[in-house]
């Protein structure tokens, strides 16, 4: 089984000189690695929950994964289940993403449900499948676009850390809204 965890992040450039600049900024950026490192660590601490005892390791570690409108740091962490787990403990075991809560996990999620404003409800979910043959594909709904009453509500989000400058987060959480909202005006 594989975990990716997606943390760092930084605008897409508008060629690609500036675009392989940002990609630099974001992989010596001191803050946004030691973010994805921490994540990397809730990754193989989640696979250890399910998976053979010294078969998860980092296969990938570190690269850039561009979307349209910003670039993420990226890693694999893979391991092999144990013969008495099946699909459905992996997701227990790896739900929700680190992405999502930071960690420790359940004081983080604590802290979010006590200063978030409106609940999560789809962002922050998982999207996939769980076939009978024990095979299971997920991706998590991290940015997200809910239409409810006529309104649409659209979710986004940063990782906020030790070092973390406020206003930096609220740029990054709506460089990676725009995105949603050009698909919204688009007509989806």
């Amino acid at each position: 089984m594989t975990v990716r965890p997606l943390a760092g992040t930084r605008q897409r450039g508008r060629d690609k000189a500036e675009d392989l600049a940002l990609e630099q900024e974001l992989l010596n950026d001191e803050k946004e690695t030691a973010e994805h490192l921490m994540l990397i660590d809730l990754g193989r601490n989640d696979l250890g929950r399910v998976c053979e005892y010294g078969s998860f390791k980092v296969t990938e570690k570190m690269f850039i994964e561009r979307y349209s409108q910003v670039m993420h740091i990226a890693s694999n962490v893979e391991g092999t289940i144990r013969a008495d787990k099946d699909a459905l403990d992996v997701f227990c075991a790896t739900f929700p993403a680190g992405t999502l809560s930071g960690t420790p996990k359940i004081r983080a999620m604590q802290i979010i449900d006590e200063i978030e404003p409106v609940r999560r409800t789809v962002f922050g979910g998982s999207v996939g499948y769980l076939g009978w043959n024990g095979n299971m594909d997920t991706a998590i709904a991290i940015r997200t676009a809910v239409m409810r009453r006529g309104e649409i509500h659209i979710q986004a989000g940063a990782g906020v850390v030790a070092d973390s400058i406020p206003e930096k987060e609220w740029d990054e959480t709506n460089k990676k809204s725009i995105g949603i909202n050009k698909s919204g005006r688009n007509g989806l």
